[in-house]
């Protein structure tokens, strides 16, 4: 809707996204002039002026039972633009915002005027109340909504380091075509493979074999198809080679020159000097099964894969985050006792924490409680049920209302409402006064 709807800089948020997530310098830059007071109040005069009309006709185009905003930007002008469909249509059309940042939020997701605000966290319990200045009965804590498949494989898998867990682990790793025995280290990117995956991937790989960890090293690259295929060409023998003596690494690359032909790395290849595995995939639709065939994950600070790992209490090791938006995301994972953050800069120290984790089970399982612990399998089914039990309770609402206005002396006017200060209240409020008939007013939602 902003893309097509919205003035410039709005329109462009889809490629500025992209262009910004890849230069964090750039990025914290531009939240953080935008995550402020003032930058809040001049964006939304300027969208109220320049495509409220606009995007008002859009979702009336729809004729909307309820409206649900999952977006920053689709809070403050939709919910102006709720309302006055409410008012021209004579029902009332309820707004909800399910804030999809874990650990920091900017202060563009926060209206005091929508019906409910779902949040995943005390932290963003603590910004909506203090930035957005959001009614404490209007916020509803209930984690991040995560796709239902995370939620199946939540109550399959259960305890991951039981030995009805280890049962199930086993069986997905089974169908995954990954080894039954040892440790599975899931490393990510994001869906376009950005970060420094290559460089973290190496530095698994040699301090693995270092260590004598029997692991496989499953990569997902996303939609990167050329790094997944360095990934597959890669002589990992010359890269135990380099990392361990730089200078015999480049002699040996030189010397090999055009007849060497790469080791072609797959599941089944083994390294004699140790059982290290690596297996490269382009974009997965099975993440969470993956996910619960790893013992650990290693990603970006991503609120998404944050919650879909800890759903299923799965220990994570962050190397990056987007400066502002995802700093807040680190504070949740370490401050929750389920991972650690260290920088891509320095892939060895990844390596050297995540091989450190694996060789110590009881540590494993301290981490995989706590993810356990905060993680909320179930928080998109809360969600949609709460919504629709609200929604529902509306439709009665503005039912009666219609039945009310095609019987105007009936007495039979009980609204219940939200909030009193709401535009349908108001309607309710000035109809029932030209009728001389007493309103009273309950509780939705």
């Amino acid at each position: 809707v902003m893309s097509e709807l919205a003035p410039p800089p709005f329109n462009t948020i889809i490629p500025a996204y992209k262009h910004l997530s890849s230069r964090p310098q750039q990025w914290k830059l531009v939240y953080s002039v935008s995550n402020s007071e003032t930058a809040d109040v001049v964006g939304d005069i300027y969208l109220k002026l320049c495509c409220e009309s606009a995007i008002r006709k859009r979702i009336a185009s729809y004729n909307p039972d309820v409206v649900v905003s999952v977006h920053p930007l689709m809070n403050k002008l939709p919910i102006v633009t709720c309302n006055k469909i409410s008012m021209d249509t004579g029902r009332h059309l309820p707004m909800f915002t399910v804030v999809t940042d874990l650990g920091s939020g900017h202060c563009l997701w926060f209206s005091p005027d929508v019906e409910k605000v779902f949040i995943a966290s005390d932290q963003i319990r603590h910004l909506a109340r203090t930035r957005g200045r959001v009614p404490e009965d209007k916020l509803v804590q209930v984690g991040l909504p995560i796709r239902h498949e995370f939620s199946l494989q939540a109550e399959a898998l259960g305890d991951r380091m039981s030995s009805s867990g280890r049962t199930y682990q086993r069986t997905i790793r089974e169908h995954l075509g990954l080894p039954h025995d040892g440790k599975i280290v899931l490393v990510m990117g994001g869906g376009e493979g950005v970060g420094s995956l290559s460089k973290i991937v190496e530095s698994l790989y040699v301090e693995f074999t270092q260590q004598s960890v029997e692991a496989t090293i499953v990569v997902i690259c996303g939609r990167n198809e050329n790094l997944r295929r360095d990934f597959e060409r890669k002589d990992w023998r010359l890269t135990m080679l380099r990392h361990t003596n730089p200078l015999m690494g480049l002699v040996q690359s030189l010397l090999m020159g055009v007849p060497f032909i790469p080791n072609v790395i797959n599941i089944d290849d083994e390294v004699a000097s140790g059982k290290i595995k690596v297996v490269s995939l382009g974009f997965v639709s099975r993440m969470a099964e993956f996910m619960v065939a790893a013992d650990m994950l290693v990603s970006k600070a991503g609120p998404g894969t944050i919650a879909e790992a800890a759903a299923l209490g799965l220990p994570v090791m962050l190397t990056s985050y987007l400066p502002g938006q995802e700093e807040g995301n680190v504070d949740f994972v370490v401050d929750g006792r389920f991972g650690a953050f260290r920088p891509d800069y320095n892939p060895k120290q990844v390596a050297s924490e995540v091989a450190r984790w694996l060789l110590n089970e009881d540590e494993l399982r301290q981490m995989s409680n706590a993810a356990k612990a905060s993680g909320a399998p179930n928080a998109a089914n809360h969600i949609a049920r709460m919504i629709g039990e609200s929604t529902l309770r509306w439709k009665d609402v503005n039912e009666n209302l219609a039945w009310s206005d095609s019987n105007p002396n009936s007495s039979k006017l009980n609204f219940p409402c939200i909030a009193p200060w709401s535009p349908i209240c108001t309607m309710f409020a000035s109809r029932t006064r030209e009728r001389g008939v007493a309103s009273s007013r309950g509780k939705v939602g």
